[in-house]
């Protein structure tokens, strides 16, 4: 596996991943590629930092990530489908431990309707910091 930064010029890519993450997930993020697109472009020009994952020329993953005074925000970690439950993701967590976050405390963002993603971050891991809840408008509100 080969690791290496994510460019500007690259936004379309990782977006394209971006797209297949949320729908995964269960997100109910409704933005198009060409506005996640843009949205990365201009995460990437800002704060925020990305790594793809690579093998055989083939990107299989990427991780984005922000250093906030007292931790990384991981906020995006995404391997391909036909490559999870192979190694990659923890080979990919380990090599950014190491090589990208200094073995900084790392808070990543889990929906709780996505038990494989759970189950994942917990098995590198990870553990329960927080739960958000939120409650949607409803005709009989209070």
């Amino acid at each position: 596996m080969q690791y290496r930064r994510a460019t500007v010029e690259e936004a379309v890519v990782l977006a394209e991943m971006n797209s297949r993450l949320i729908r995964d997930e269960g997100h109910r993020n409704a933005m198009t590629v060409k506005e996640l697109a843009e949205r990365m472009a201009d995460w990437l020009a800002g704060e925020y930092a990305a790594v793809l994952f690579e093998e055989e020329g083939w990107i299989v993953g990427y991780a984005l990530w922000r250093r906030d005074p007292e931790y990384v925000y991981l906020r995006q970690f995404y391997v391909r489908p036909e490559r999870r439950r192979q190694g990659v993701g923890r080979a990919a967590i380990e090599w950014l431990w190491r090589h990208a976050w200094n073995r900084s405390r790392v808070r990543v963002e889990v929906l709780v309707g996505n038990p494989a993603g759970l189950a994942f971050w917990r098995s590198v891991g990870f553990a329960d910091y927080c739960l958000t809840l939120e409650r949607e408008s409803a005709a009989e509100d209070f």
